[in-house]
């Protein structure tokens, strides 16, 4: 109670205090006086609710909990197991009526007891808003000032605009003077690349600029903040910046220094006189930085489109109007005769551009119609016998190639003929084997040389022409294989842009169905279900190898398949399988390309995959290249494909109609090459001119991305300038994994050691883990690549027994994954099951829910205290 009646006390005070703020208010314009009687004849409901509003929320706010249930069981109101706020409700209406405060009664019996307080609160409040309306006059009269002043001070500015660019261009002419004499010019990067170093390139040279602006874009060695969209970041910072901010400044302070001169004498003082608020002084500064910051923008545009050598003659020249103001329309004049000169020189260079553009690329990627070729085309489903077509009519040949997508089906192709007794050589960048008396090779796409003649040549997964990075390898195989018979492989989507890109040549098509139908298992399936026989699949190598190692765990026999894994550790991996040595393969999408495995039933543990750039749903075309690894004749006359989620749809994608081919990539060939080094030797300059050369309708350039990183690395050092420019392209083109920073490194090396003529460094060898060994393995193999490239082949033959060693230490490493792909729980190191979902333990879990119970209990008996 004692709580109830503080709460009243209080409640009370605020009441009166407001009611009297009311009152003045309410008499600031009322003239004459008004009454005490007309003043609760208009705000007597307010005041009354008021009062109720004031104390309803004192006493609720003002009581404990407790306070208001001792109160309304003292009413005879169950308060037990109610809601809290529910007995706020009730006890707010209990208040309504407690000891009530009459506003109209406290205000008579006030004025009756100070018999003037009436009168006095009217004079207060008549003075008050005199003051008011008398501040409101002098606030009105200072914004007209001010209006007229700012009217003033653009009039100044305006007439005073070309003074202040000619003293803006002489303060910047000396800044440019001294940056270009004491700066240090960097290589250009992405500004926003913090994690690259800065790498000098000596000092400046003002020959090297047409414009300031030029100049502008390079980086000043500092890191500053900017903002974009909202967003702060951190970059390498430009001149641009640097130069925004000394122009801002230069016309800030001459444009204050113009205005405060020029302005008409006393308008400011007067401004001053109205009793200025504490701050009104800098509304001026204000106005001239926002007007002198447009100036900026504008300045710092022209200055950017001078001359720079203009601009630096200035510098020796002492300040004076007279003599700038020559000097600048003088300049002016000569640069729009110059501009004049540059935009004919570079009509020109374009057309210039233009026709080295078309004689250097010309005709190239545009099929040649007159050719003295057969062509059998191959067109069919996956595992429907397309590939072994062709290679009978490659083993029957007096002379013949094979072009694989792989280097494991290159190999896979190698051991067949050999076996069949056709002696077949072997090349694929990495390695080479030549049989005595061979007169068919087998060899990766890429390997292929069109003025190599053979009477039969095969190219395989000819589908991969629309590859983005590889594709031009089989468009160049396609249209200028030179022999008398070229077997083309591939699915149905590509059948249209075969033909095509054949034109007029003989052809005769061959299409081809599947004899062992597909089934789509309506359950979805789970790990528990995996079946001798079954391919999974999954998209990543990391997802391969935990998948193995839980299979393993379970006691199944398992091979694995993936892009990194040496393909000789592969072939052990799929003979495993095919010998039935193992049960089960977990595989990524690598199976679809050409694999030939006795697969019973094929499961996509994912139905997504990340293909460079981001995580999107597999296309039709790939659910049906892996899923059609999926039954072989003779063994399964059923082939069944399973998902582990969205059946129906991932079934719709497999039955769908085949997207059809459109575009095919094209890149540089060795033509090209020798029509370009007529007009240039430098490789930045092809660079360029591939950026602007036009890829033709149905064609898609090769981005190039991996060849110009790699120049970048070598770009103006001894290194390019060692090598001619074809030979350097093709170092450049070599065949490794950019994504491995090790390997590039190991190619920086090596390229330094070639230009130097010293011996090539060898890879290292490590085989502390899977991953090491792999990284290994792709180690040798670059250092291969290096070996044949150059001619060293006894040196090549140690290596690859080297590297067949690394292959075989992956191959028995796999044998039991569950080893490195084991699970620990993270507080106590304990080991877990593989499939264990959480990572932590259920004996540790148990302890973490033990200890938050009973710090919840701890804190319970804390708050009852």
């Amino acid at each position: 109670m004692d709580e109830i009646k503080a709460a009243h006390s209080g409640a009370v005070k605020n009441t009166k205090r407001k009611i009297i703020e009311d009152i003045s208010k309410y008499m600031e314009s009322k003239e004459p006086m008004p009454a005490l009687e007309h003043y609760l004849v208009d705000r007597n409901q307010y005041i009354e609710q008021l009062w109720l509003n004031v104390w309803l929320n004192k006493v609720t706010n003002g009581v404990s909990k407790v306070g208001k249930k001792e109160f309304l069981e003292s009413k005879g109101i169950e308060t037990k197991g109610v809601d809290r706020k529910l007995i706020n409700h009730v006890f707010r209406n209990e208040m309504r009526e407690f000891s009530p405060f009459r506003p109209a009664e406290w205000l008579h019996a006030e004025m009756e007891a100070q018999p003037g307080m009436w009168e006095n609160l009217y004079t207060e409040a008549r003075e008050r808003f005199r003051k008011q309306e008398e501040a409101a006059r002098k606030m009105e009269e200072r914004a007209v000032l001010l209006q007229t002043m700012s009217e003033s001070a653009e009039r100044v500015l305006l007439d005073s605009e070309s003074l202040l660019y000619l003293y803006t261009r002489y303060e910047i002419a000396r800044k440019l003077q001294a940056d270009i004499n004491s700066g240090t010019r960097y290589k250009k990067i992405d500004t926003l690349a913090l994690e690259e170093k800065l790498i000098s390139q000596g000092c400046f040279s003002p020959a090297d600029y047409r414009r300031a602006g030029d100049f502008f874009e390079e980086l000043t060695g500092d890191i500053h903040k900017t903002f974009y969209r909202g967003r702060m970041f951190f970059e390498y910072e430009t001149y641009y910046f640097k130069y925004e901010r000394a122009i801002t400044g230069i016309v800030l302070r001459n444009a204050s220094r113009l205005i405060s001169e020029k302005l008409p004498e006393g308008d400011f003082k007067e401004y001053l006189s109205h009793e200025p608020e504490e701050g009104d002084e800098n509304n001026l500064a204000v106005l001239v930085s926002e007007m002198a910051e447009e100036l900026a923008d504008d300045f710092l545009e022209r200055i950017s489109g001078e001359y720079i050598e203009d601009l630096l003659r200035l510098e020796a020249v002492p300040f004076d109007a007279e003599t700038h103001k020559a000097i600048y329309e003088s300049d002016m004049a000569m640069a729009e005769k110059r501009l004049a000169w540059e935009i004919a020189e570079a009509e020109q260079k374009a057309a210039e551009e233009q026709r080295m553009i078309d004689e250097v690329f010309g005709s190239e990627y545009r099929p040649s119609t007159e050719r003295n070729v057969k062509y059998v085309l191959h067109i069919g489903e996956t595992n429907t016998g397309k590939t072994h077509h062709a290679l009978e009519a490659l083993k029957s040949a007096e002379s013949g190639i094979y072009l694989a997508p792989l280097r494991l089906l290159a190999l896979e192709v190698y051991d067949r003929l050999n076996a069949d007794g056709v002696p077949c050589s072997l090349k694929t960048g990495e390695e080479e084997k030549e049989e005595p008396g061979a007169a068919h090779i087998s060899c990766t796409v890429e390997m292929f040389h069109e003025k190599d003649y053979y009477e039969v040549a095969v190219i395989d997964e000819a589908q991969m022409v629309a590859d983005k990075d590889r594709g031009f390898s089989w468009y160049k195989a396609i249209t200028k294989a030179n022999a008398k018979e070229v077997h083309i492989i591939g699915s149905f989507n590509i059948k249209n842009m075969v033909i095509k890109l054949l034109g007029n040549a003989e052809y005769e098509l061959k299409e081809y169905r599947r004899d062992v139908p597909l089934h789509v298992e309506d359950q979805e399936f789970s790990l528990k279900n995996a079946r001798k026989g079954d391919a999974l699949v999954c998209f990543s190598r990391k997802q391969v190898l935990a998948t193995a190692a839980i299979l393993q765990g379970n006691g199944h026999k398992v091979s694995m398949i993936y892009g990194s894994m040496p393909p000789e550790t592969r072939k052990k991996q799929m003979q495993l399988f095919i010998s039935g040595q193992t049960g089960i393969v977990v595989s990524t999408d690598a199976i679809g390309m050409g694999l030939n495995l006795p697969i019973r039933r094929i499961v996509f543990l994912e139905n997504e995959k990340f293909d460079g750039t981001s995580r999107r749903r597999l296309s039709s075309q790939e659910v049906k290249q892996i899923a059609g690894r999926a039954g072989r004749k003779g063994i399964y006359n059923i082939g069944r494909v399973a998902f582990v989620s969205d059946v129906q749809r991932m079934k719709r994608l497999l039955e769908g109609e085949d997207q059809q081919v459109k575009v095919f990539a094209i890149a540089p060939t060795s033509a090209v090459f020798e029509r370009f080094q007529k007009y240039s030797r430098s490789l930045g300059a092809f660079f360029e001119l591939w950026e602007k050369f036009e890829s033709p309708p149905g064609t898609k350039k090769a981005e190039l991305a991996e060849e110009r990183s790699r120049y970048e690395l070598i770009e103006g050092t001894m290194i390019e300038q060692r090598f001619p420019m074809m030979e350097l392209y093709g170092f450049l083109h070599l065949p490794f994994s950019a994504k491995e920073p090790q390997l590039t490194e190991q190619w920086l090396e090596t390229m330094a050691a070639i230009a130097d003529g010293r011996e090539l460094p060898e890879p290292a060898i490590k085989k502390r883990s899977l991953e090491e060994m792999e990284l290994t393995y792709k180690a040798i193999g670059l250092h291969l690549l290096f070996l044949y490239k150059l001619g060293k082949r006894t040196e090549a033959i140690y290596w690859e027994r080297v590297r067949e060693q690394v292959s075989d230490s992956v191959h028995e490493e796999l044998k039991d994954v569950t080893k490195s792909q084991g699970k620990k729980c993270r507080n106590c190191g304990k080991s877990l099951p593989l499939d264990f979902a959480y990572p932590i333990c259920d004996q540790c879990h148990s302890g973490q829910n033990k200890r938050k119970n009973h710090s919840r209990r701890g804190w319970r008996q804390k708050r009852k205290f």
